[in-house]
Formats: structure tokens, C-alpha cells, sequence
């Protein structure tokens, strides 16, 4: 008869016996990382009442962020977009909430 095989005893891992940390107990993270992204829930609605020609300011953040420009295009998808032309001339796509109206006499 071969003999017994014996039975292997673990140690207990060694954060077993640690409590779990309390929230907001910790440090806070002194560093926000620039990759952080957040996220407009109202982008897929879009800007109501938008047309080709129509003069509008760029808005939000982004390049040319504050420029007055003319819709060329106008795209639905989930996130409803225009390709708009800014007054130097330069084109770029942008969400049609990042879109503010101007006015006629502007």
C-alpha cells in the first residue's frame, strides 16, 4: 500500500485580516490627469433650428473656439454635427451644440 498522501496547509493570505478602507477616507488624488474626459449627455439632442448658411459662433471648447462662422453642411447621426466655414476662412467639423445662432443684423 503506498503511503498516505498529506494534507498541504496555507498560510492565511496575508490581507485577510485587514478592514476594508473607509470611503473618502483616504488622500485625496492632489493631481487630475488632462486625459480625463467628460462627457456631454445633451450632444445627442443637438441645436434645434440650424440650416445651411445660417451664421453661428463656435462655442464650448475646442479650436476656434469663439469664431463666427457659416454651416456648409449639416449631418445626423448620434451626434448630430456641422461642417461649418469660420470668417479666416478654415473649415471644421463641430456638434451642432457647440453651435450658438446669430443674429441677422450680426
Amino acid at each position: 500500500m503506498p503511503p498516505r498522501k498529506r494534507k498541504v496547509n496555507y498560510p492565511p493570505a496575508r490581507t485577510a485580516t485587514r478592514p476594508a478602507p473607509a470611503v473618502g477616507a483616504g488622500p485625496e488624488p492632489a493631481y487630475v490627469r488632462p486625459t480625463v474626459v467628460t462627457i456631454d449627455l445633451n450632444a445627442g439632442t443637438g441645436r434645434r433650428g440650424l440650416t445651411v448658411g445660417d451664421r453661428v459662433r463656435i462655442v464650448g471648447t475646442g479650436l476656434y473656439n469663439g469664431e463666427v462662422a457659416v454651416i456648409e453642411t449639416l449631418a445626423s447621426g448620434v451626434i448630430p454635427a456641422a461642417n461649418v466655414r469660420t470668417e479666416a476662412g478654415r473649415t471644421r467639423r463641430v456638434r451642432t451644440i457647440d453651435l450658438e445662432p446669430m443674429p441677422p443684423d450680426a
